[in-house]
């Protein structure tokens, strides 16, 4: 089995945990109605028939939307076993929605009479 060099310490409890399959429940957009709701990619597994290449997980924050120091800091019970796709996928989701969110001192920016 294949292991991160860097953090291997820290990435093991994780992927057993997660029984070294990806944790994503959907937040990545995809419904991964093939896996009962969670994604059914393995850790050194194909990642389907179409798509080549073998699926190396990561350890990384439950939270996508935390920036990349407060995702350094993380506790080890605040990580979760991602395949790269869903990861990327989350995150992009999670940016996407903090960037729409309206923040509420900005409602009265301008009157705007109907």
């Amino acid at each position: 089995m294949s292991e991160p060099i860097a953090y291997a310490a820290l990435w093991r409890p994780v992927m057993k945990a997660a029984g070294f399959r990806c944790q994503c429940r959907g937040e990545c957009g995809n419904p991964h109605k093939s896996g009962q709701g969670r994604c059914p990619r393995e850790h050194d597994q194909h990642a389907s028939r179409h798509r080549g290449g073998i699926v190396r997980l990561i350890a990384a924050p439950a939270d996508p939307s935390l920036t990349g120091l407060a995702a350094a800091r993380a506790d080890r019970s605040q990580l979760r076993a991602w395949c790269p796709d869903c990861h990327d996928n989350a995150r992009r989701a999670a940016n996407r929605a903090a960037r729409t969110e309206v923040v509420s001192e900005q409602g009265g920016l301008f009157e705007i009479e109907p």
